[in-house]
């Protein structure tokens, strides 16, 4: 293990392009796992634009993360509603939809659940 490590996000391991061009993921691989981050473009929803990769009816992936910047707004499948915005940590459960509020990208990063997340 190395004591230092740094790497950059514009160089990482894997880009997922969303469907219709309304974001991407890079996603790092690291020793402790994999770290991604997020560009959600506006007009971005989970059940359109990653439903159709993930083949579930909700996004089941856990998320831990930070948004960097934008805003998201994430409703469970019981109901439960948060949204999040620049600065806010977050943690959600298995079993929601998500979408960008507003009129800019949402950016967030997240070390749980982005490593299979998108993937096809």
């Amino acid at each position: 293990m190395a004591a230092i490590m740094s790497r950059n996000f514009d160089s990482a391991d894997e880009t997922r392009e969303f469907k219709d061009g309304k974001g991407k993921l890079d996603v790092i691989n690291t020793e402790h796992g994999p770290v991604g981050r997020a560009v959600f473009e506006p007009g971005w929803r989970w059940s359109t634009h990653i439903k159709p990769i993930a083949g579930t009816d909700s996004c089941q992936a856990a998320h831990v993360g930070y948004t960097v910047s934008g805003r998201m707004k994430v409703v469970m499948d019981g109901g439960e509603t948060g949204e999040f915005g620049p600065g806010d940590f977050m943690s959600i459960a298995p079993g929601h939809d998500a979408w960008v509020v507003g009129d800019e990208p949402c950016v967030v990063l997240d070390w749980v659940g982005f490593g299979d997340y998108a993937k096809s």
